[in-house]
């Protein structure tokens, strides 16, 4: 039981840490002049490639889906993939562990989902949770001396965040995605939502090729450790550990992309900014923790 347990918040971490690792690979390809639709294409076709050998070779599995099976997961790739696309903008406008904080509003944007769609019970661990996460929000907006966050920046990282709640909120509550294996829809959201990128680069006629090998290193980086490896581990993770844990450790996230930002790309942090940046994790803790603690006091 320890070691399952062990294992289970090893492998959280590395998820959670993994994915954090978006703005190492992805600013230097910002920084030499690649457009975000270009790099998140060979993101996807490469991570696709890559997992789908993996599934096939080493795990073993079948890659074949119903036909019926074909419109949901193609409805929540778009979802997916305009996410992945309005969080890498966003890291053109202000800095990515802020926009990685904000982007961890999303599981407080599900609760919301479900209470409205679904007539779930906003509870007050909810209420409470959005009043820390706003205050947090806000203070990260004025958090630099002189002038606010980039507007622009802010609701773009705040889409994605909505985005994804509705691609949770679709594999939470849609019955024909419920049937098929977690690690099959990664890789068929991965490969549908190339199409956005498709789409974007006029099917691919001003698709930019990497100019040098430090980019293409950079851009297998994005596709194995923030993509793979973070798809692979958090599966473990959940089946060992369950989701609420492998969620709380989820705050690693943006603090990996804070630590990163401020060792390799200048990043400040002010008072301010930390205070908010305090605030969004507690807001977003509080939720994923509520079901726990919720449970907890029933046995009790």
């Amino acid at each position: 039981m320890i070691r399952r347990k062990t294992i289970g918040t090893l492998n959280g971490i590395i998820a959670a840490t993994s994915y954090g690792l978006n703005p190492l690979f992805a600013l230097p390809l910002f920084a030499r002049g690649m457009q975000v639709n270009s790099v998140l294409f060979y993101r996807y076709a490469i991570a696709v490639i890559l997992y789908g050998l993996w599934l096939t070779i080493h795990k073993k599995m079948s890659l074949k889906i119903h036909k019926k099976d074909i419109i949901p997961v193609f409805a929540l790739s778009l979802l997916f993939s305009l996410s992945s696309l309005t969080l890498f903008d966003a890291f053109n406008y202000i800095e990515a562990g802020i926009a990685c904080t904000i982007l961890f509003i999303y599981p407080i944007l599900v609760a919301l989902m479900m209470a409205i769609f679904f007539h779930e019970k906003l509870s007050k661990v909810v209420i409470t949770s959005i009043f820390l996460t706003s205050i947090g929000i806000y203070l990260l907006y004025n958090g630099k001396p002189g002038a606010p966050l980039n507007l622009h920046g802010i609701i773009m990282v705040i889409a994605s965040a909505f985005l994804y709640a509705f691609y949770i909120v679709g594999v939470k509550t849609n019955k024909t995605i419920k049937n098929i294996n977690s690690a099959k829809l990664s890789f068929y959201v991965m490969l549908f939502g190339l199409v956005v990128y498709i789409y974007n680069l006029d099917f691919c006629t001003n698709l930019q090729i990497p100019q040098n090998p430090f980019m293409w290193i950079c851009l297998f980086g994005l596709s194995i450790f923030p993509t793979i490896m973070s798809l692979e581990t958090i599966t473990i993770a959940i089946k060992l550990i369950g989701s609420t844990t492998t969620a709380i450790l989820g705050a690693l996230e943006p603090l990996t992309a804070i630590v990163v930002g401020m060792i390799f790309f200048e990043e400040r942090l002010t008072v301010k900014i930390s205070l908010g940046i305090f605030l969004i994790l507690m807001g977003v803790i509080l939720i994923i923790s509520k079901d726990k603690l919720s449970h907890r006091h029933h046995k009790e």
